[in-house]
């Protein structure tokens, strides 16, 4: 008789891990599917007999550059066959393997499926042709006010508390730029009102939240609220009379003399206000921070495992305290764009959402500084894409295009990119023992 080997059965704990892994990399691969899917219907089938026309350079550039014209026909049909090979490589990395698409080749492949629908909508539109210099400047300006919401709830949530209050630090910030600036009429003055202003609402979200116990969603939401009635109260009192007030003052462009007059990139990057060029030092800076040095560490250390923080010498609460009280005022000043560069008066709850959709970048970038920064560019790009298409004229309603923001960050949140897990110890209180 022929000796037969016996395989030992797998562990049960060991099955779970194995099937668990694997519904996670088919998520990813499920959703590039549903992609391709939508490029090959739209972006093929259904792409307008047009070419799309993208001006490189600004009207009044000193260099000009030559317009890119994509057909909308063969450029659909080339983004559904990389959507299809994206899909099918994370099919057989997921069965296969176990393993999700790489994080830069899910990246890669959504920048695709955009550049698909952009050029599919403008190629929709009665003229199209659109400036790319004006849309992506608008974009780094919409921006703004979500990439500093989501630096103030990177700085409150790596410290182990969750900021739901990023919407009213902003309005309080808002309404404090309009009041500082009318009553000194200095852009310095109206600066210090909006930091005051995002301070006030971090102050009493570490009051109640760390020092009280209290829930720290709950807080956050209430806070808004708070913070949306006392602006319309008193942006109702205060600033109805004119009288005694000196003209707003406005943040105008910095051009930076030679590098503004590069090609497409500069006037992105190097014709922008005294906020956006804050923009660009804080976010590699306060990654450097958490990421580079000992304070970072500390602020990690807290908001992962606190416990082991104190055990240390570590203060959890004062770092919690001084972390969020940080945060306020980075959103305050972030808050300042709506009376200093978007318009030059206060409206109630003019901010309109813009703290959640900062909170969206936060968890769909990680909790990341850089992957942070990147979700809010991703969002003012979406929005100012349905004001640049609105003008154009295209087919699409203007019902979904107005959607269309909020449609990108439905699916942020929902996990577009794979499972996030913030710091382990967010939104828990700390009492030491």
């Amino acid at each position: 008789m022929s000796a037969q080997v016996l395989t030992p059965a797998p562990a049960p704990e060991q099955s779970a891990i194995t099937a668990a892994l694997t519904r996670a990399a088919k998520r990813p691969a499920w959703m590039l599917s549903v992609a391709a899917l939508i490029a090959v219907v739209v972006f093929g089938f259904l792409a307008p007999h047009t070419s799309a026309s993208f001006r490189l350079s600004a009207t009044d550039a000193a260099v000009k550059v030559p317009p890119l014209v994509v057909p909308a026909v063969a450029f659909g049909w080339i983004v559904a066959l990389l959507l299809i090979a994206a899909a099918a490589w994370a099919w057989f990395l997921a069965t296969q393997r176990q393993r999700s698409l790489p994080g830069w080749a899910m990246g890669l492949a959504w920048f695709v499926f955009l550049a698909g629908l952009m050029v599919w909508l403008v190629g929709t539109a009665n003229n199209p042709d659109i400036s790319l210099v004006q849309l992506l400047t608008g974009s780094v300006a919409l921006s703004l006010p979500i990439i500093f919401g989501s630096m103030s709830g990177a700085l409150c949530e790596r410290a182990g508390v969750v900021n739901i209050a990023i919407e009213g630090q902003l309005l309080l910030g808002a309404f404090g730029a309009a009041l500082g600036g009318l009553l000194t009429g200095s852009l310095v003055g109206a600066l210090v009102t909006a930091a005051l202003g995002g301070l006030l609402v971090s102050a009493l979200l570490s009051l109640f939240a760390v020092k009280y116990l209290v829930n720290q969603i709950i807080v956050g939401v209430v806070l808004n609220v708070f913070a949306s009635g006392l602006t319309g109260f008193f942006a109702g009192t205060l600033l109805k009379d004119g009288e005694n007030f000196h003209d707003m003052p406005k943040l105008a462009k910095l051009p930076i003399p030679g590098l503004a007059d590069i090609p497409v990139l500069g006037p992105i990057f190097f014709q922008q206000t005294l906020l956006g060029y804050a923009m660009f030092l804080l976010v590699p800076g306060l990654w450097f921070a958490l990421f580079r040095t000992k304070w970072g560490l500390r602020v990690r250390a807290v908001g992962e495992h606190p416990k082991a923080a104190d055990t240390v010498g570590i203060k959890v609460n004062r770092v919690r305290v001084s972390n969020v009280l940080l945060a306020g005022i980075v959103a305050g000043v972030g808050g300042s764009y709506y009376t200093l560069v978007s318009t030059s008066e206060f409206s109630r709850d003019m901010t309109g959402g813009t703290g959640y959709i900062a909170l969206a970048a936060l968890i769909f970038g990680r909790w990341n500084p850089l992957l942070a920064a990147c979700a809010g560019l991703l969002f003012g790009f979406v929005t100012n894409l349905q004001y640049i298409l609105a003008q154009a004229g295209t087919a699409v309603p203007s019902q979904f295009m107005a959607m269309l923001p909020y449609i990108v960050t439905i699916f942020a949140v929902a996990g577009l990119v794979g499972k996030s897990r913030g710091p382990a110890a967010s939104g828990e209180p700390y009492v030491k023992e």
